[in-house]
Formats: C-alpha cells, sequence, structure tokens
C-alpha cells in the first residue's frame, strides 16, 4: 500500500509539472488585452491632458 500511494503522488506531481510547462492562452489573451485596453486609455488621457487631440 505505501509502495503504491508514492506512485500515485509523483503521478499527480508529474501531471501538475506538465500542466505547467503549456502556455494557458486563455489568461495570455486576457492579459494581453487588457494591457492594451490600459494603454489605449493612458495615450487618450494623456492627449486630453496635453491638449493636442
Amino acid at each position: 500500500m505505501r509502495r503504491f500511494a508514492m506512485k500515485a503522488l509523483f503521478m499527480v506531481l508529474n501531471l501538475n509539472r506538465t500542466e505547467r510547462t503549456q502556455i494557458d492562452w486563455d489568461r495570455t489573451a486576457i492579459i494581453v488585452s487588457t494591457a492594451v485596453t490600459l494603454g489605449l486609455v493612458a495615450l487618450y488621457v494623456f492627449g486630453k491632458s496635453t491638449a493636442r487631440w
């Protein structure tokens, strides 16, 4: 029973490690779109504050 528990533990640890090496495209897309939106808002505020637009 003890050997089975160790094998199960190592299998779970290996599965978690392989999932981390893959890129989570949903999270990446959300982060990039949020950064772009914040950049555009910052540019708009900067443009309004300098009265160039």
